[in-house]
């Protein structure tokens, strides 16, 4: 993992810090890494209220996804990422949610949804869902696939909070 990215994060959570936001995470491929890279900053205990690492659509559900979200988008859509987002927000009543799914490398014979490389994740912030879809390169290893998709990630939640 790059020190990119710690970079990223240090700054995200001191941002955080500063402005008394607090974060909660659902994360599916990433397997929990926004929610650690987050946590890697002093002071991070103020802001993370909490994390679910929500890997099969069964844990996705059991943390809050509607069950008609999965069955009528798939587990790999725009929708349960947004869905993924509200519910870590409101389980851990967060000012921000952020939700992760998707499938890297290999197809998952599970779901039919699954496409090898694509991710989507939204960011849940006041009154706003902010959507996103990553289509991302072959032949990665799956941590540089995790640390690109959470790199993303804390880009897009500095530009909400710099907008705001």
């Amino acid at each position: 993992m790059s020190e990119d990215i710690g970079a990223k994060y240090r700054s995200l959570t001191e941002l955080l810090i500063k402005r008394g936001l607090t974060i909660a995470t659902m994360e599916s491929c990433t397997s929990g890494l926004a929610a650690c890279l987050i946590t890697d900053t002093e002071g991070a205990s103020a802001v993370m209220r909490g994390a679910f690492v929500a890997y099969c659509n069964e844990a996705k559900i059991m943390c809050g996804v509607p069950e008609a979200t999965i069955a009528q988008y798939g587990v790999y859509s725009q929708e349960t990422a947004d869905d993924m987002a509200e519910a870590a927000r409101d389980h851990f009543n967060a000012d921000i949610g952020l939700g992760i799914t998707g499938t890297f490398e290999n197809p998952d014979p599970a779901n039919t949804d699954s496409v090898p490389g694509r991710v989507y994740y939204a960011i849940s912030y006041g009154d706003d869902i902010y959507e996103y879809e990553l289509m991302l390169d072959k032949g990665l290893t799956r941590q540089e696939y995790k640390s690109i998709v959470a790199g993303d990630a804390a880009d897009e939640l500095m530009k909400i909070l710099r907008q705001h």
